[in-house]
């Protein structure tokens, strides 16, 4: 699981691996690290988060898994996108955008609703 406090919405965990997967095929470790290094540390995915997530993800389609040798020559899965998980990537990227968006401007308002005046 992520930090108990990062408050991630759901469906985040699996935005963020298919993001890590489209920099190309990458085992459960390397998926994990990738996320806390590129959020400067802020979210850690614990192995509970990370493999149900890769299973959903395999069951619809998204990514596929095939057994390797690591960089540290230990067998280990490497996961990569499938063109449905391309495709879920664009469009999940982009709603989240959306709500980013959203949330931004909502925050960034400067004057209260007029019935609240």
């Amino acid at each position: 699981m992520f930090a108990k406090d990062s408050g991630l919405l759901q469906g985040t965990v699996e935005l963020l691996v298919l993001k890590t997967l489209s920099w190309g095929p990458m085992h459960g470790y390397g998926i994990a690290s990738w996320i806390e290094s590129a959020t400067n540390d802020v979210l850690r995915m614990e192995e509970g988060s990370l493999y149900p997530a890769l299973y959903r993800m395999a069951r619809k389609g998204w990514i596929r898994g095939e057994w390797g040798l690591s960089e540290n020559n230990r067998r280990a899965k490497f996961y990569h996108l499938t063109p449905e998980g391309e495709k879920q990537f664009r469009e999940q990227s982009s709603g989240w955008q959306r709500l980013a968006d959203a949330v931004n401007a909502a925050i960034g308002a400067t004057r209260a609703p007029s019935w609240a005046r």
